[in-house]
């Protein structure tokens, strides 16, 4: 390991000038292994703080004591450094096949000045044999990232700490959640098996902490299976996903039906186990959804789950004559009258109101 950089030469705080995230892909990794240990296999050139950097990538190591391993070193370009210092630390993650960093082959540098040395980084960053053996070499590919912290001096101090980098707890989270190591649960959703974490699941959802932790003397088996029959595996998926990471997975942005499907599935879910920061983010997302074919359907299920913002804007958008006169001919505004005919009644209140604040000369909003 190369943490060898030199601290600066005088006591200073200093703050965060840019950050960067690169990836790089090694695709034809066997082929790589031919190159000649001096040979330096090097990244795309990329720029964070004001400087240009590269990542080189020795297959074989970089020198004789170390050919087993594979090295990978973060390189700044700049051929004139002597009137600044370039401070600057690294993260060097190797990525699973979702793009999420293997804690275990995770390492960060000290705070290095590269304008005294113009490389940095980790000659024994992993073992070939352990990569080949380890799942994330597949079709001969595997990929690397490099989260770049570029520092400049700020003011005089008694101390020259750099502020942590963001936080990446969600990233630990989603690769537990993917590598399924220690899971103790296991759910079977629409012919699907899902392993899982209890402590996780009860942590974020009080109704899985009822499910997954009953009282003392109802006592279950370490590994039962739980089926869930009223939803689909993909909607269970991307809970998951959610629970773990606090995000939501990407869906297909060329398919908004199939997308919007899959949100109001995943709002009905984060209704029945009380994630609210999730109901929350769908109903954010289906706002945006609201249009002439889907604003009854939209409306029905924001009345049966309670979702007060999304009622609103469904009556907001439907405030208008003309669209309200196109609406009532589709079938989802039919389903709408033969379901919830209290919502029917609060909305043609909620016209009326708008018509009147139109016509009314009095009126604040004129």
């Amino acid at each position: 390991t190369r943490d060898d950089g030199v601290s600066p030469s005088r006591s200073a705080s200093t703050i965060v000038a840019a950050s960067v995230y690169h990836v790089i892909k090694i695709e034809g990794y066997s082929n790589t292994l031919e190159a000649e240990r001096s040979h330096q296999l090097s990244s795309c050139p990329f720029t964070s703080g004001g400087h240009t950097w590269h990542i080189n990538y020795r297959p074989t190591g970089s020198r004789k004591s170390n050919t087993e391993y594979m090295s990978f070193f973060l390189v700044l370009e700049e051929e004139d450094t002597t009137t600044t210092q370039v401070m600057a630390r690294v993260t060097f993650s190797l990525l699973d096949q979702e793009g999420n960093p293997v804690p275990a082959y995770t390492f960060t540098t000290q705070m290095c000045n590269f304008s005294v040395n113009k490389s940095q980084g980790y000659e024994n960053f992993i073992r070939r044999v352990d990569l080949e053996r380890s799942g994330h070499l597949t079709d001969d590919s595997f990929s690397v990232g490099c989260y770049v912290v570029v520092t400049k001096e700020a003011a005089a101090s008694s101390t020259a700490v750099a502020p942590p980098p963001p936080s990446d707890m969600h990233l630990h989270y989603g690769h537990l959640l993917s590598s399924k190591q220690y899971t103790d649960v296991e759910f079977l959703v629409g012919g699907e098996t899902f392993l899982a974490h209890r402590l996780v699941l009860a942590a974020r959802s009080p109704v899985f902490m009822a499910e997954l932790f009953p009282l003392m003397n109802e006592v279950t088996a370490a590994e039962e299976v739980v089926q869930i029959d009223d939803m689909e595996a993909q909607a269970f998926k991307a809970l998951l996903t959610f629970i773990y990471t606090d995000t939501l997975p990407e869906f297909n942005q060329h398919e908004d039906d199939d997308e919007m499907t899959m949100i109001q599935r995943l709002l009905v879910a984060a209704d029945k186990y009380k994630l609210q920061r999730l109901k929350l983010t769908c109903e954010n997302k289906l706002c945006r959804h609201i249009d002439i074919g889907s604003v009854a359907t939209i409306l029905v299920l924001a009345d049966k789950y309670h979702c007060e913002g999304l009622r609103e804007a469904c009556f907001e958008f439907l405030s208008s004559s003309a669209t309200l006169s196109v609406v009532v001919e589709t079938d989802g505004f039919l389903y709408l009258t033969q379901t919830c005919p209290a919502v029917l009644k609060d909305l043609i209140s909620n016209i009326v109101a708008h018509q009147l604040e139109r016509t009314d000369p009095f009126s604040v909003n004129k």
